[in-house]
């Protein structure tokens, strides 16, 4: 389970709060990739808050939903900060997948407000940031601010994954939240690409090339 030792070394070292920093949607042939950056009033928090908090895709559902609100809440009341970072599709393609996630994660750390003093980003690798950070391998497992990041970013793309089946019906959005699912695949060749779907990616690309 996440903890907060990486944030009080942090913290301790650059002198002030840590944000945790993760995304959602970097393997789906559709939508945007939404990154989230979050710092935490460790010692204002429940327990039982700290508690729920775990890598996103280690809850279920009903319990991520939950989370999110109760995160959201306390940023109101001024015990946890967020900010929320993305890149669009014309974004993804023009730039490839993996700095398009850079780009979303500096731009969800960059709408925090106040700035942190230091960052844990999930991962093996580290986008341009305005402050000190380090990458955490399996950071949402070790990191309660990184695993706050993975909710809320989880939670914010799957809401608009759900709007964009509502405007592109057929393609199981709602469910399978883009990724390659068989249903999605059967619906590409079906109902061709939309507007959402990302061209770059070898599926998409080879449809609209006419094959492999």
């Amino acid at each position: 389970m996440p903890d907060y030792a990486l944030e009080s070394r942090l913290g301790a070292l650059h002198g002030g709060p840590v944000a945790g920093i993760d995304e959602a949607g970097r393997g789906p042939w559709a939508g945007p990739v939404v990154a989230a950056a979050v710092v935490l009033d460790h010692a204002a928090l429940t327990p039982e808050l700290l508690a729920r908090l775990d890598d996103s895709k280690a809850l279920k559902p009903a319990a991520r939903e939950e989370i999110f609100e109760a995160l959201v809440a306390e940023a109101g009341r001024g015990r946890a900060w967020i900010g929320r970072g993305r890149a669009e599709v014309a974004e993804i393609d023009r730039l490839n997948i993996l700095e398009a996630t850079m780009t979303a994660m500096a731009r969800a750390l960059a709408a925090l407000e106040p700035a942190p003093a230091a960052a844990l980003v999930d991962g093996n690798r580290l986008p341009k940031l305005a402050c000190p950070a380090e990458a955490v391998v399996k950071g949402d497992g070790r990191s309660l601010s990184i695993a706050a990041a993975s909710i809320v970013a989880k939670v914010t793309r799957d809401r608009e994954m759900a709007d964009l089946a509502r405007r592109f019906p057929g393609y199981g959005w709602e469910r399978n939240q883009g990724y390659g699912t068989a249903e999605h695949q059967a619906a590409l060749a079906r109902l061709g690409v939309t507007p959402a779907h990302r061209r770059s990616f070898r599926p998409v690309r080879e449809l609209l090339s006419g094959g492999p």
